[in-house]
């Protein structure tokens, strides 16, 4: 059985997740994927529905639809070490909960598949690696 997932609560995780990662954007979610290159650590997920969206009524229905289908997808096809952030959209009310499941399970392979893995090697990655700072002209 799969490790269950941990929540993201601190905003500069969400930050993180939102420039450092791959940003797969859909009409009902969007998904943004950051692998935090700790391969020995649980996944993370976070939920986020902006005041664009609704009041806060619907922002908490529209976050407990995600948080039970990210329950029932992500165990499953979450990478360790990764932090997903699932932002709602204002369909995630109207749509049936099987396709909110069918999306974030095709988001998060489509984000699989853009993902590079986060290390040593991709640190700090910059033109110059050979140890020369870059003049920036």
């Amino acid at each position: 059985m799969p490790a269950p997932l941990e929540t993201i609560r601190l905003r500069r995780d969400f930050v993180a997740a939102s420039h450092g990662g791959v940003k797969i954007g859909g009409p009902i979610i969007g998904l943004q994927l950051r692998d935090r290159g700790e391969p020995d650590a649980r996944a993370r997920v976070g939920f986020t529905a902006t005041k664009r969206v609704g009041g806060a009524v619907e922002r908490n229905r529209m976050k407990r639809r995600l948080r039970a289908a990210a329950r029932a997808v992500l165990t499953d096809v979450a990478r360790p070490g990764c932090d997903y952030v699932l932002i709602a959209r204002r369909a995630v009310l109207e749509v049936p909960f099987e396709r909110i499941l069918r999306d974030i399970q095709d988001a998060a392979k489509r984000a699989h598949g853009r993902s590079r893995p986060a290390g040593p090697a991709n640190a700090g990655s910059s033109p110059a690696s050979d140890g020369r700072r870059e003049s920036g002209r």
